[in-house]
């Protein structure tokens, strides 16, 4: 019977997910995370059934952590509804997706392994959809500029941006990093959007809306 204790679960899948960003998904292994934990030989196979199950709540972890706080929600209800909110939202969001990089990295591997895994990818497809449907949701709701295509396109962007700020820190340097989300909202919803009905990145103004 796996164990239930929330704190270790929590502290063994936060150790998954640096072994998943440094290793791989072949490097994931009971015994990696339990050294990476630092907790006896066999702790992580008292709280996880299988391989398969410590990847699937892997994914869930990486969004329990990514998630923005209460009060970052209320805020992000209140102040202008122009083009400039919503590029300052989406600096905060690249900045809070790049400050948990091993998070955003596991989040491609569990990509890569669900491409073989059903279950997993029933998983991953869940929660990156639900979070994106969150953000465009929230970002309506907030009246903001551009519509809910702006949301999704700005979601692709950005993920690739943070992909290459993480993986090829030299390619950009921060000031042209700068520029191209200023650039990239300006063109997607500087004129509105192309439906105006709010809704550039509910990602910036809430969730992390990460997962390439």
């Amino acid at each position: 019977m796996a164990r239930s204790n929330p704190e270790r679960r929590a502290a063994l899948l936060d150790a998954a997910i640096e072994v998943l960003a440094e290793e791989g998904a072949r490097g994931l292994t009971f015994r990696a995370v339990d050294q990476r934990a630092a907790v006896p030989a066999g702790t992580a196979s008292n709280y996880f059934a299988n391989r398969d199950a410590l990847l699937t709540q892997c994914a869930e972890r990486v969004y329990e952590r990514l998630g923005a706080d209460p009060d970052a929600l209320a805020q992000g209800l209140t102040g202008p509804r122009d083009t400039a909110r919503v590029a300052e939202l989406m600096h905060q969001l690249v900045d809070r997706v790049a400050d948990f990089p091993t998070g955003f990295l596991a989040l491609l591997e569990l990509r890569l392994a669900a491409l073989r895994r059903p279950e997993l990818r029933e998983t991953v497809t869940r929660r990156i959809g639900a979070d994106l449907r969150f953000n465009v949701d929230y970002h309506l709701a907030a009246g903001l500029p551009g519509d809910a295509t702006a949301v999704q396109l700005l979601y692709l962007a950005l993920n690739w941006l943070i992909l290459e700020r993480l993986a090829l820190p030299d390619l950009f340097t921060p000031e042209q990093r700068t520029e191209l989300v200023d650039e990239l909202v300006a063109r997607l919803i500087g004129n509105g959007g192309s439906g105006g009905s709010g809704g550039s990145s509910g990602s910036g103004a809430s969730g992390p809306g990460v997962g390439l």
